[in-house]
């Protein structure tokens, strides 16, 4: 028990948050030690989600679409400010361009997301034939924004959203001027996720599926034709490998970002930003990446050796 001078209770510390606090010190938390939590929202209903939200603590909105680049975004900020103010951060997207990014900057937006149809479950390039590769994207976005901010003394951070199958993507997504990333498929192999386990053929997998998909149906996010339904998909419904724990994992992909860093003579992401040499690569030259050319041994099997 925490008390004031006068011996009145002030407020009461459990020994077993204290030390999860310290064991996990990376861990994001508000003034109030609580999780920083964020939500998605939508541009249909979000004068009746928002207040709820606020209301329940959330810190961060973000308008989750496959197409940022579009007035009811600028419509959906413009609310959440004249209601809110500052009090509640918004992100938007997502984008693939500079003109997007502008619009949204212009238009309010906190972050900016950038990515469309790069998500291992999404098939939005497939079906509409929008979109763009991950990486020219996310250059194009970041080269806006430092102009963006050169011009108005304003920082507006970029996410970089899909793409990311190995750890090494998410340094790489960074070079190439993110200031963080959006993961989905990863955390989704992760136990602590809330999609099922499941076993396949002797293995354990675990449930993932887009937003667009027809398991999700979520008409109000994708609709083009109305009566509540989608009229197509822009997502899959897919298995993951199970993983194990998240702690274990985020520890190893961190480790590995570190080391990647380290190599390219940089401390901090705005050193990668500047200082990383980024190059094209053949797809030769991603098989030459790997073991190749040999019979990679199978360290669960006893090899005798004749």
């Amino acid at each position: 028990p925490i008390v004031d001078e006068e011996r009145h209770l002030k407020s009461i510390v459990f020994r077993k948050d204290y030390d999860s606090h310290k064991e996990n010190p990376n861990e994001l938390l508000d003034s109030n030690k609580r999780y920083v939590v964020g939500a998605g929202i939508n541009t249909r209903d979000y004068a009746q989600r928002v207040p709820a939200l606020v209301e329940a603590g959330v810190d961060v909105l973000v308008i989750d679409s496959s197409e940022g680049y579009s007035c009811w975004q600028a419509e959906t900020i413009k609310w959440i400010r004249e209601h809110y103010g500052d009090t509640v951060k918004v992100g938007a997207g997502n984008v693939v361009d500079g003109d997007g990014f502008r619009f949204l900057a212009e238009a309010g937006a906190d972050f900016v997301k950038v990515g469309i149809g790069g998500g291992s479950i999404c098939i939005t390039r497939e079906q509409k034939g929008i979109g763009r590769g991950q990486a020219t994207a996310t250059l194009d976005v970041a080269q806006a924004r430092d102009e963006y901010y050169r011009n108005t003394g304003v920082y507006i951070p970029v996410c970089s959203d899909g793409g990311i199958v190995h750890d090494y993507h998410i340094t790489l997504a960074l070079a190439f001027g993110a200031d963080f990333v959006m993961l989905g498929r990863y955390f989704a192999r992760f136990k602590e996720a809330p999609n099922k386990r499941v076993s396949i053929n002797g293995n354990y997998m675990k449930e993932y599926w887009g937003e667009g998909s027809a398991r999700a149906r979520n008409w109000q996010r994708y609709d083009v034709g109305g009566d509540n339904k989608l009229s197509f998909v822009e997502g899959v419904d897919s298995f993951v490998p199970y993983a194990g724990s998240l702690r274990d994992n985020v520890g190893l992909t961190i480790s590995k970002i570190k080391h990647t860093m380290c190599n390219c003579g940089c401390l901090t992401i705005d050193e990668l930003q500047k200082n990383a040499k980024v190059t094209l690569v053949s797809s030769t030259s991603i098989v030459e990446g790997g073991a190749h050319d040999v019979v990679v041994r199978d360290e669960n099997i006893d090899a005798k050796v004749q």
